[in-house]
């Protein structure tokens, strides 16, 4: 299916490569990295996942910085490519704890270990972490959790000074405490993605919401655990769950448009109590995701004001309003305001205004 597996640093370094069927030729890792840091194709700046060069299918994606490389000389589902490479990403991060560049050159042994059972001779085998115990016999070298970046986009809002430490969940899914204890715990994380289009004056035209509930579980025995949710939850917008029970439409009801669930979840009191049923998996695993386009109150709220200061110029006033606590405080905020291309200076007088 595929010929070569590779992963490159932003710097181009190639810092783990297995080529399985000798298809490609040698070098195909800077060629890529090459065509991609200079790609001025089709009118766009940044490469797109696949793309075709003198007969080499390249498929990537970007985990945390790194690029995961595939390529192959057969016509395979792009689909299918792209998400063994996200799934190779993850079954590194759960054996690993972290996933980065630093502990994937010094757990190159145990990476390349990964790969030989994952893809043999270009075929996937299996993506399970799991299964992948049973064939798995190097332990992870742990990098130092202290070097990592505090918090990912689960963390972006503090609630005072209480906040989840960053590196609660990255710890290996193989290793063991100090001592031969074992971890019995087990992390839930929502992360929720808004899109939001306001008019000029602040009004919310669309709004929408994705969302994923995360899990990664350090129980031994593999339990079975139950997740409750929302009382008031329901799917569809009629607000007719997915056995067609049709909830009240009351004041406070979360109703969500579509959603999906990991395989291992079972939804037998779904209907009637609003829990999830499943003995999780090892490693880290998405248990629902789902979308929302009913009503809510944003986190933020804009208003612009353009105002012409003459034939040739023209001023632009943001203002940002937090519609959340003062005891709430949100990080790594950043305002992008795109130009036409044929602007010469901009950002001259930016006005912002950030009210609470």
């Amino acid at each position: 299916m595929i010929s070569q597996f590779f992963v490159l640093s932003q710097r181009g370094d190639n810092i783990v490569f297995r080529d399985y069927r000798g298809e490609v030729q040698k070098g195909s890792a800077e060629i890529f990295f090459r065509k991609v840091k200079f790609w001025k194709e089709d009118g766009q700046e940044e490469a797109p996942p696949v793309f075709n060069l003198d007969g080499v299918n390249y498929f990537h994606v970007k985990v945390v910085g790194l690029l995961f490389v595939a390529t192959t000389r057969i016509n395979v589902s792009p689909s299918l490519v792209l998400e063994l490479l996200q799934r190779i990403a993850r079954v590194i991060k759960d054996y690993l704890g972290v996933l980065n560049e630093d502990s994937l050159r010094k757990n190159f042994v145990l990476v390349y270990e990964l790969l030989d059972e994952v893809i043999d001779f270009g075929y996937v085998q299996t993506t399970s972490t799991e299964m992948l115990k049973s064939y798995i016999f190097n332990e992870p070298i742990v990098v130092d959790a202290a070097r990592l970046q505090s918090l990912g986009p689960a963390g972006i809002f503090m609630q005072g000074s209480k906040r989840m430490p960053g590196t609660a969940v990255t710890k290996s899914v193989v290793a063991t405490e100090p001592g031969g204890r074992t971890r019995e715990e087990i992390f839930v994380d929502i992360i929720e993605k808004i899109s939001l289009t306001f008019s000029s004056s602040g009004y919310i035209l669309t709004s929408e919401i994705d969302g994923t509930i995360q899990m990664k579980s350090y129980l031994t025995g593999n339990p079975e655990i139950r997740l409750a949710l929302n009382d008031d939850l329901s799917i569809g917008r009629g607000g007719s769950s997915i056995y067609g029970y049709r909830s009240s439409s009351e004041s406070g009801a979360v109703v969500l448009d579509d959603c999906n669930f990991h395989e291992s979840v079972r939804l037998d009191s779904f209907d009637t109590e609003k829990t999830l049923s499943l003995v999780p998996p090892d490693g880290e695993f998405t248990v629902m995701n789902y979308r929302m386009t009913q009503e809510f109150k944003p986190p933020f709220r804009m208003n612009t004001l353009i105002e012409e200061a003459g034939s040739l110029k023209a001023e632009v006033i943001i203002k940002i309003r937090a519609e959340f606590s003062s005891s709430i405080t949100a990080n790594t905020i950043m305002v992008m305001m795109p130009l036409p291309k044929y602007t010469i200076r901009y950002c001259s007088n930016c006005l912002y205004h950030l009210i609470r």
